[in-house]
């Protein structure tokens, strides 16, 4: 499934061979045990997404909610998207290191860190980067990012 039309998470999970959706649940959980108060888990982009509601922060270019991190089943892989590490290249380089002194291969575009297994991903690591931001703060960032 490289998109879903799904319009809930457990439609979402209920679409996905049972290997898969083991994988995606394990690490939807530490997303959501990890989720900093006032982020809200949706379906959006045809994938589980965690985001600042519209009714917090409905200021964004393109009048959706602004995205904090997703989690998609792809053909061949599954995608972890870190808008939270995109966003700030300070925590982009930290991320970066921290992932390779886990030993772990790095497979990682802008945003979205691909793996085939939970093995591949240091997964204190990704609950760390998921409690690393505020609301808040990640507002901040992005209206900085606006500015320039």
């Amino acid at each position: 499934m490289a998109r879903s039309s799904a319009s809930t998470v457990e439609e979402y999970l209920s679409e996905l061979a049972p290997e898969r959706r083991e994988q995606i649940e394990i690490v939807r959980d530490v997303v959501l045990d990890n989720l900093p108060d006032g982020y809200e888990e949706a379906m959006n982009w045809g994938m589980i997404s965690w985001e600042v509601p519209l009714e917090r922060y409905p200021d964004t270019y393109n009048k959706q909610p602004l995205m904090y991190a997703a989690l998609a089943s792809q053909k061949n892989y599954m995608s972890l998207y870190l808008m939270c590490v995109y966003t700030h290249e300070d925590d982009k380089t930290w991320f970066e290191e921290r992932f390779r002194a886990s030993g772990k291969k790095l497979n990682m575009g802008k945003s979205c860190v691909r793996f085939k297994k939970i093995d591949d991903l240091p997964m204190e690591l990704i609950a760390e980067t998921i409690a690393s931001t505020s609301v808040d703060e990640y507002i901040s960032r992005y209206e900085s990012a606006r500015r320039k």
